[in-house]
């Protein structure tokens, strides 16, 4: 009975959890973050540079920013690494292409950048929304555990294998929960990126005056 009742509480902590966070966070009902959802950036947060013209839009256009922006996106690459890899692209440059090449590389960081940490946001509220679903599983199952239990013929058997069954559900529960935590730092992330390398370039222009 102890051993139940402790599955029981575990399960309880669980579901509390993602409601918790979600009141916390917003409005939004599929929203499990305690950060506050924002689904897309301005430029505006994250450049503080001179107004990009027009022709920035057209970055895709030009093969050696493109690779840069895929290249200095990718998370896996510390961002020091990235930053120089922006100061010597820089420095690649004739000085009349210095702007206009700078100014395709902040808009494509981000576009992409953007367009990722939007597609994070949308994978967590998706992943969010199975949550009660599995909650409300966790909870009939433990209900019938109990039901079974308190039946004078019931097969301990039978008892027993419910009952670690509901224990792997529960810790599959917990776990996606936890992971929550992780994923929920994620668009955070990308932004304090995107922020480090937007003002990579505008020191690395401010240097070249």
């Amino acid at each position: 009975m102890a051993r139940m009742s402790l599955v029981r509480s575990l399960a309880v902590v669980a579901m509390l959890t993602p409601s918790v966070n979600a009141r916390a966070a917003n409005t939004d009902p599929d929203w499990p973050c305690i950060q506050r959802k924002v689904p897309q950036l301005s430029l505006g947060q994250i450049w503080n540079g001179p107004e990009l013209p027009p022709a920035a839009k057209d970055f895709s256009k030009d093969p050696a920013v493109s690779a840069l922006v895929e290249e200095v996106a990718a998370r896996r690459m510390p961002i020091a690494d990235a930053q120089k890899k922006i100061k010597d692209f820089a420095a690649s440059l004739p000085a009349e292409q210095l702007a206009p090449k700078m100014a395709m590389l902040v808009q494509g960081m981000f576009d992409h950048m953007d367009a990722e940490r939007s597609h994070v946001i949308s994978g967590i509220s998706r992943y969010a929304r199975k949550q009660p679903e599995m909650a409300a599983a966790l909870r009939k199952a433990a209900s019938d555990v109990d039901a079974l239990r308190a039946k004078p013929d019931a097969d301990p058997d039978e008892i027993e294998r419910r009952t670690e069954q509901l224990k792997f559900a529960t810790r599959i529960f917990n776990e996606r929960v936890q992971s929550l935590t992780y994923v929920c730092e994620v668009p955070t992330i990308i932004e304090q990126r995107l922020y480090q390398l937007s003002k990579a370039v505008s020191e690395t222009l401010a240097a070249k005056k």
